[in-house]
């Protein structure tokens, strides 16, 4: 019984205590790496941004009108999309956001931390902008849904999207009681009622760690006009291979910006 309880009790504690780095895989990068991009990207700025915790901030500016505002994936680190953003959408301006302790970002990362600081960005790039968007992919839709919802957004690009953290925990670990364990939420099918921003939700049809039921749920529970865009035969980390991918992006951004 002892073996038993200390299963029962101890596993779902480690798991608890773990958490984080189950849900964030930092990619930080070296001032010399990030010096090394911008000397070849001199049109590319490289911005540093102080959080109200004095917490160093980094992100990426393509310059150009609209912008949207970049969040990546749990393990991604979005400097690999300058090249993409200025070959796929000329012209646009975009914002590749750094999270806490990834890229050239201090701290460590939280589902706190990084909504407050997506707001920061917000707030730091609006007065230059009339039109925002906002783009995240997988854990970052979780992100650009909460921007969605307490900022003026033109409209909101979500790949691989999520309803919560805590119903896609409960996928995979059917075994916890994730609901009380988890501590980074990220419930977007909560907030999305209530956002009237235009959504573009891009969802890979074969995809394993976030299956198209999850995404349906927050597509459903979207408060205003919205498309679906299914990509066949492209799983989570293949999204952007997809032949209608990139062209539904640009379709999506030229219609709602002229």
């Amino acid at each position: 019984m002892t073996i038993i309880a200390v299963v029962v009790i101890g596993f779902p504690l480690l798991m608890y205590l773990a958490q984080d780095s189950l849900i964030f895989f930092p990619q930080p990068r070296t001032s010399a790496q990030r010096e090394r991009i911008v000397s070849q990207r001199p049109a590319v700025e490289s911005l540093f941004m102080d959080a109200a915790d004095g917490t160093r901030l980094h992100a990426w500016h393509v310059k150009g009108d609209p912008l949207i505002i970049y969040f990546g994936g749990n393990a991604e680190e979005v400097s690999w999309m300058l090249e993409e953003a200025a070959r796929r959408t000329p012209g646009l301006g975009w914002l590749l956001v750094d999270y806490r302790g990834y890229g050239s970002s201090g701290g460590s990362p939280s589902e706190k931390a990084f909504i407050e600081d997506a707001l920061r960005w917000y707030d730091h790039m609006s007065p230059q902008y009339k039109n925002i968007y906002t783009f995240g992919r997988s854990l970052g839709s979780g992100v650009a849904v909460q921007l969605a919802a307490q900022r003026p957004i033109a409209g909101v690009i979500l790949v691989a999207p999520f309803d919560s953290l805590v119903e896609v925990g409960k996928r995979h670990y059917p075994f916890l009681p994730v609901s009380w364990m988890l501590r980074h939420r990220f419930d977007s099918v909560a907030a999305a009622p209530k956002i009237t921003a235009p959504l573009l939700c891009i969802v890979a049809t074969g995809d394993e760690i976030i299956p198209a039921e999850h995404s349906k749920r927050l597509y459903d529970a979207w408060g205003g006009e919205k498309r679906w865009v299914g990509l066949d035969g492209a799983g989570h980390n293949s999204t952007d291979d997809a032949a209608n991918y990139w062209p539904g992006i640009r379709k999506f951004l030229s219609e709602k910006s002229s």
